[in-house]
């Protein structure tokens, strides 16, 4: 794909906004919130232990690369994390942590490895903000719903595509791709959440590890779009189902937290930005469109599901909320071709330039649902 000089721009743009938001105050109990300074060669953490609840990471990238901090429990399950920290940019997470045990944090220079690790103890009785609010019970019930619907739908259509793929029906494939493709993006902050499933699954082959085998939808993408059919086409295939059915059985079985809806939100949003608005996520088959929306749809249910919460707290915010995702949805829909949209590539500059400033627009109300959950 040639480069594109304003995608580029649209990115920047995006990072520097998340960055701004990040700044803003945050909720962070009574020991405030825990700075964390990360280097290309260090993670420094300025406390390593905290209580249960709500857990603020203030994180400053004082190193050359883009960067990322994570919180993992046990088998590296993500219970919180921040992408794209430019150099000299700061990002805030809000996690809730629901039980005392032994996690850890990690920075990622270059966004890549198991990153930079350190011990992270939290103690005190296990707790849960659903446990005495029931609107964010409710809310946090919904959204399992809605996961387990785009799961169930995961599944089928990934079945269907990789069939196509293994019988060499090539066009048939083609078609199933971004179909099946929707469902994982819907619900993507969810899936990440697994250990090393995520880049099995969804890993393009510039960012995975070195050594790494390149595998799952982009590696077919690229196979059907690119080089043809191959003779482990239909290996991999068989491993992006087996894997699939993996996640989806994880996705039902997690007990997700109010702040996860929250920030997966904002989440879905910087998918957007970093590989939609570039082009960068389907370079063989340039269906970013079908992502991008899915992205937004994902983002859009995990903020209806907390509505009632967000409302009784900050209405405002709600109204602003509403008023950038319409905007967003329609420029959205004047690419629609057919049941699907237009290849990425058959979109204008100018074009492009919209949709990253309705993204752009959009989020900076969406960071600030995890502080008005938090409250």
């Amino acid at each position: 794909m040639p480069h594109h000089p304003l995608r580029a721009a649209a990115l920047g743009s995006l990072l520097l906004l998340a960055a701004a938001c990040g700044n803003e105050a945050t909720p962070a109990g009574a020991d405030g919130p825990i700075a964390v300074e990360a280097r290309d060669d260090a993670c420094k953490v300025a406390r390593t232990s905290a209580k249960t609840g709500n857990v603020t990471f203030e994180v400053t990238n004082k190193g050359s690369k883009v960067t990322e901090f994570y919180l993992f429990a046990e088998g590296d399950r993500i219970l919180g994390e921040v992408e794209n920290i430019g150099p000299g940019l700061t990002r805030r997470l809000i996690v809730e942590v629901t039980e005392a045990g032994e996690l850890e944090t990690a920075c990622k220079p270059g966004m890549k490895g198991d990153g930079i690790r350190g011990k992270f103890t939290v103690s005190g009785e296990g707790r849960k903000a659903t446990d005495g609010n029931a609107q964010l019970a409710e809310a946090t019930r919904s959204y399992q719903r809605y996961v387990n619907s785009q799961a169930d739908s995961l599944l089928a259509k990934t079945t269907e595509f990789v069939d196509a793929v293994k019988a060499g029906e090539v066009e048939d494939a083609k078609a199933l791709f971004p179909v099946a493709r929707t469902y994982w993006e819907r619900i993507e902050p969810v899936a990440e959440s697994f250990g090393d499933l995520d880049p099995k699954i969804d890993g393009r082959e510039d960012v995975i590890e070195e050594g790494v085998e390149f595998t799952g939808f982009h590696r077919l993408e690229k196979d059907l779009w690119q080089d043809g059919p191959q003779a482990d086409s239909a290996a991999v295939a068989d491993r992006l189902l087996a894997d699939v059915k993996d996640i989806v059985t994880q996705a039902k079985a997690v007990e997700l937290t109010p702040l996860q809806l929250a920030n997966g939100a904002k989440e879905l949003l910087d998918e957007v930005a970093t590989g939609k608005i570039t082009g960068e996520e389907d370079r063989y088959s340039h269906t970013d469109l079908w992502d991008f929306r899915a992205n937004v749809d994902g983002s859009q249910a995990a903020v209806a599901a907390l509505r009632p919460v967000i409302q009784e707290r900050d209405a405002a915010l709600v109204a602003s909320v509403d008023e950038k995702f319409k905007a967003l949805d329609e420029l959205l829909e004047k690419h629609r071709a057919g049941d699907g949209f237009k290849l990425y590539t058959d979109l204008s500059e100018d074009e492009v330039k919209a949709l990253a400033a309705a993204v752009d627009a959009l989020g900076e109300p969406i960071s600030r649902v995890a502080e008005v959950v938090s409250r």
